[in-house]
């Protein structure tokens, strides 16, 4: 069986990978993601580019360290009418950020890296859109009560796996791509290069 690493801190990432069956480590790559998304756009570069670019960086590390693995990367990012959102500092900064999006759709570009001897073996991207209802004050205020600190683990400041489902109104794209890693295309890259039967 070929060794595989996520290189990524994220539970549901690594949530989603083990409930699929697989055998992974865990290594997570700190990365200042706010220097990143700064020079890539001060580049020009697009958010879904970006994504991979987070995803890569993350990978390469680990694959560095760990050159006989398969190494995952994965990256997401939150882009509604051409501004960038980060995951929220604190509950207020997530109240901000749904108010800023209700009403409105939104992109959650996601990539998701394969390196192994420090290389880069492939890559894919997924650009889910996401509509988000106009909620009353009230309905909003419920549904940080319910989370709670579990808003500040994603770049949404919602879990569409929870209570925030009912914050919106449509959802377009691969719903594995929406939690944060393409699980699809990942599995079929990883059957091509024997990691899984």
């Amino acid at each position: 069986m070929t060794r595989l690493i996520l290189a990524s801190g994220s539970v549901t990432r690594r949530e989603m990978l083990r409930q699929a069956g697989l055998t992974i480590e865990v290594v997570a790559a700190p990365v200042d993601e706010a220097e990143v998304k700064a020079s890539a756009r001060a580049e020009g570069i697009d958010a879904a580019d970006t994504a991979v670019i987070l995803a890569e960086i993350k990978a390469q590390r680990i694959s560095r360290r760990h050159p006989d693995a398969v190494v995952i990367g994965a990256d997401q990012m939150l882009v509604c009418d051409g501004t960038w959102f980060d995951k929220p500092i604190d509950v207020a900064a997530a109240r901000a950020q749904l108010l800023a999006l209700r009403g409105r759709d939104h992109a959650l570009p996601t990539a998701v890296v394969c390196f192994r001897s420090g290389s880069r073996i492939w890559h894919h991207v997924e650009t889910p859109r996401l509509w988000l209802r106009a909620f009353s004050d009230t309905a909003l205020d419920a549904y940080l009560a319910a989370e709670g600190e579990a808003v500040l683990t994603t770049v949404g400041g919602y879990r569409v796996e929870g209570p925030a489902i009912q914050l919106f109104d449509r959802i377009e794209g691969d719903w594995f791509s929406i939690l944060g890693l393409p699980l699809l295309p990942l599995f079929g890259f990883l059957r091509q290069t024997g990691a899984l039967i």
